[in-house]
């Protein structure tokens, strides 16, 4: 027999986990506020959890059961702090990064109000939805991948979110042992795809944060030596060329 103080411990230890999933991109974007420049951060991550947290609460919304609503609350909250960062990214991105952004955005859009008709027009609709909702899911945990190749070039997994990467691992885990419990299919796969993602993601961040030598700066942080000496090389170039 499963063990329902266990199921609903798990459940509230999800939602925890949610809200971490959303705010943990902050440290990323106090970074990109305070240096002015998106870098090399890809918008990825943030475009497929808007895209993803709408088609939560669209799901929650029209299919009527006892967590509806829960469902509701805890993607609109979420959606809110992901557009926060969207914003944020077209402000401090370039031309390009902010047609590509916008562009997306406009994408998502027209995506949701087919998805809001789909479900309104046709007959348990919702289901087709909730199906959408799970292929959603795993881009979103499948999205910090995207930049795998330039820190396979680079050698650097600055660019990788790390706090993303643990609360997406740690909510794909903790979905899939609730998943588990319950003996829901669908669950499980979407889940487990998470955790499984997760885990390479965050293998990935490991293998290239500790294959180059490190030097604090005075801030406090820790950069790459590599990167570090490319910058002073370029500060050496500008002053060489003023004296000239």
């Amino acid at each position: 027999m499963v063990n329902t103080d266990l199921i609903d411990s798990l459940g509230i230890m999800g939602n925890v986990i949610s809200f971490g999933l959303f705010l943990s991109p902050a440290p990323t974007f106090y970074q990109i506020i305070k240096k002015g420049s998106v870098e090399d951060f890809s918008p990825n991550p943030y475009l497929a959890a808007v895209l993803n947290c709408v088609l939560w609460v669209l799901y929650g919304s029209t299919f009527v059961h006892p967590h509806g609503t829960l469902i509701v609350a805890i993607n609109g909250i979420g959606l809110m702090i992901e557009l926060i960062y969207v914003c944020i990214f077209i402000k401090y991105a370039t031309e390009k990064g902010r047609r590509y952004v916008l562009s997306m955005l406009a994408v998502g859009a027209a995506f949701h109000v087919a998805a809001a008709v789909f479900t309104l027009l046709v007959e348990n609709g919702f289901k087709t939805i909730g199906f959408v909702c799970a292929v959603v899911n795993i881009m979103m945990y499948a999205m910090p991948l995207d930049n795998v190749l330039q820190v396979h070039e680079t050698k650097s997994s600055q660019y990788m979110p790390k706090y993303l990467l643990l609360f997406n691992t740690l909510n794909g885990g903790c979905q899939l042992a609730l998943a588990l419990l319950r003996s829901d299919i669908s669950l499980m796969v979407t889940s487990g795809f998470g955790f499984l993602l997760g885990l390479i993601q965050i293998g990935v961040w490991w293998w290239y944060n500790n294959t180059q030598p490190k030097e604090e700066v005075d801030n406090g942080d820790w950069v790459d030596v590599t990167h570090s000496i490319l910058k002073d090389s370029v500060k050496k170039t500008n002053s060489m060329s003023k004296k000239e």
